[in-house]
């Protein structure tokens, strides 16, 4: 049994929709297919490597806000659509996702996942079990929904959100795909109803965010609640053939948490990997951008 505790950095390779050319200052230059844009990051303390005049020359649009998370968006042509599409491709499956600028600086995707969508499609591609069965938990708009189904499982994807719920489904169709079982509905509350069914699942994803709030109001807050999450989540993997990622990005959420979490839920776990996710800058910096738990298990 392998219970590694070495801490590994990953990043998205080969994506050529997706580039972070620059990050400091507390902002990030990034482009998605042809736009590039500018927006606010946290993380990024560090003084930018190529300086305000060549990213004022390089972005078309730019976020402005009061805060790192509400404020609007500038465009240097007024012309330049406010949605787009780029792909993603991996060496097992291709997915494509609309884009478009919301009030959150948010854009519909987060391009640090890649790494978890290789993992879960290498995965998927790798079982035995016909048909595997898949959960994308707080799913926001389904790249791993998408590149699940892609890759030949039968696909749940819960969010408590709808409007991003019909931007995943938007997405799907993008893709091709068809068939993803939609869920509109708090996470923590859905997974003790399949236990309840005694439903179980080949793999497993989620991602929870630091604070949120489910369709009728339940709170989440992840100190709190993600022991509760994961003590019911593992309850649901197929003992014979599974696998599951944890991923958070909440400052000061570090890793060895993540290991402790599933070490001490899951502890006939074999195979567990952990570490940080981060976006690679051309100019030069690493852009950290949350910790990650993964682990597997498949059929000899």
């Amino acid at each position: 049994m392998s219970t590694s505790t070495n801490i590994q950095l990953l990043t998205p390779q080969h994506w050529k929709d997706y580039e972070l050319i620059d990050c400091g200052d507390f902002e990030k230059l990034e482009r998605f297919g042809d736009l590039i844009l500018i927006r606010p990051e946290p993380q990024a303390v560090w003084p930018k490597t190529l300086g305000d005049a060549e990213w004022n020359k390089l972005y078309h649009i730019k976020f402005k806000g009061r805060s790192s998370t509400s404020g609007e968006w500038l465009k240097k042509n007024p012309k330049t659509a406010d949605r787009w599409h780029i792909e993603y491709k991996n060496n097992d499956v291709a997915i494509k996702f609309r884009l478009g600028l919301t009030s959150f600086k948010h854009v519909g995707i987060f391009p640090e996942q890649a790494v978890n969508w290789d993992y879960i499609s290498e995965s998927i591609k790798s079982m035995k079990t016909p048909n595997p069965k898949f959960l994308n938990l707080f799913a926001y708009t389904g790249g791993a929904s998408m590149i699940a189904r892609a890759a030949g499982a039968d696909t749940t994807h819960v969010d408590s959100i709808k409007q991003v719920v019909t931007w995943a489904n938007e997405n799907q169709e993008l893709s091709g795909l068809s068939n993803v079982r939609w869920m509109v509905e708090d996470a923590l509350k859905f997974v003790k109803r399949e236990l309840k069914r005694g439903n179980k699942y080949n793999g497993i994803i989620l991602d929870p965010p630091a604070y949120g709030h489910g369709p009728k109001g339940e709170k989440w807050k992840l100190e709190d609640n993600i022991l509760e999450m994961m003590q019911d989540v593992v309850q649901l993997l197929d003992p014979k053939e599974h696998f599951l990622i944890l991923n958070t990005y909440s400052l000061g959420f570090s890793s060895v948490i993540v290991e402790n979490l599933i070490k001490t839920s899951f502890p006939q776990v074999e195979n567990l990997e952990i570490g940080e996710l981060y976006l690679q800058a051309t100019a030069g910096p690493k852009l950290p951008l949350g910790v990650f738990g993964k682990f597997r298990k498949l059929a000899k």
